[in-house]
């Protein structure tokens, strides 16, 4: 889970930043903490990425390297034990490792994608669902995090009815795909851009990263199919690698995770919001002041059995609670 938490800078980073005050001409650095803060209460170094970071890139990548025992891995700054276990826990629920621990030859060709492994196991599993080109124009999106839009403060109404013109029922990975598709259809126009309020940059290096994921994924021989009315198969692609990632409404209008449930909301910056969908998969979670579910999109309970059918029991999935009736404004995924 991503954190937005303010966190005490350290000694090295401090002085790097005094650094910058005369870096063309001499200048000054004014502190707003004292000098017995600064020598009693910071560290002396920022914690090492590794520490901190999902580690099950990392891990797939060193299997990849015919690495058997991560465990033990001479890492220059080790991390926490548990969060190594957790990725082998994670891999092995994608289906990437074997009960040995080894890498599958799904995992094999996971591990040749520049991606996280769930984005990289929901584009392979675009191919069974023949929405390869769909599913590789989202992840390359999705890739470029959450800066698409500009909202500028005189013109924010107009910025915002221009994101709502982009919403598409089902989703934000739907509303993300639309985007791509019409700034393709203009030839990737800037000038689109700025009428749209859309980034450019952002989506230029969409672009960029799209045409290199489609070298890759000629590379571990998935043709590029393409069936853009196919929306089932694209939420299935999304949830056949994000199948961690998935909550259900509640009656009284909340979210629930359905592992280690704890409760979730919808972003705001979400197309999903006012609709409230009875289950929902999402990108990444966020962590402010509450825990909001970011990039969402709407599945049914009764898929998960089908792309998860040995991470999820019955009883979570309450199948036959689909057929009950729905809170008010709850949307349901359409079935194919």
């Amino acid at each position: 889970m991503s954190s937005l938490q303010v966190v005490p800078i350290s000694k090295a980073a401090a002085n790097q930043r005094a650094g910058r005050a005369g870096r063309v001409m001499p200048g000054k650095c004014f502190r707003l903490f004292t000098k017995w803060e600064f020598e009693q209460n910071l560290d002396d170094s920022n914690t090492p990425e590794i520490l901190r970071a999902n580690l099950c890139n990392v891990v797939l990548q060193l299997k990849a390297l015919n690495v058997s025992d991560v465990l033990r891995f001479d890492f220059m700054d080790p991390p926490p034990t548990d969060f190594l276990v957790k990725s082998l826990e994670m891999l092995y629920g994608l289906m990437a490792l074997n009960s040995k621990g080894e890498l599958t030859t799904l995992g094999r060709r996971m591990a040749e994608f520049p991606l996280e492994p769930m984005m990289a196991k929901a584009l392979i599993s675009s191919q069974k669902y023949q929405v390869v080109d769909e599913v590789v124009s989202i992840c390359s999106v999705l890739t470029c995090g959450d800066a698409l839009f500009f909202r500028p403060k005189e013109k924010a109404l107009h910025a915002d009815n221009a994101k709502k013109n982009f919403h598409r029922a089902g989703g934000d990975h739907f509303m993300m795909l639309n985007i791509y598709k019409q700034w393709e259809d203009t030839g990737f126009s800037q000038q689109w851009c700025v009428e749209n309020y859309l980034q450019y940059r952002p989506l230029n290096r969409a672009r960029d990263i799209r045409d290199q994921l489609l070298d890759l994924l000629k590379k571990v021989d998935i043709e590029v199919s393409s069936n853009p009315g196919n929306e089932e198969g694209i939420r299935k692609s999304i949830l056949a690698g994000y199948f961690f990632h998935c909550a259900r409404l509640n009656k009284n209008g909340s979210y629930t995770t359905l592992k280690n449930p704890h409760s979730v909301e919808i972003h705001p910056s979400s197309s999903l919001l006012e609709f409230k969908p009875k289950m929902i998969c999402y990108h990444e979670l966020w962590k402010t002041e509450k825990e909001y579910m970011r990039e969402c999109i709407e599945v049914q309970a009764k898929w998960l059995a089908e792309v998860a059918p040995y991470y999820y029991s019955k009883t979570e999935l309450r199948l036959e609670d689909d057929a009950k009736v729905k809170p008010r404004n709850m949307g349901s995924a359409t079935a194919g």
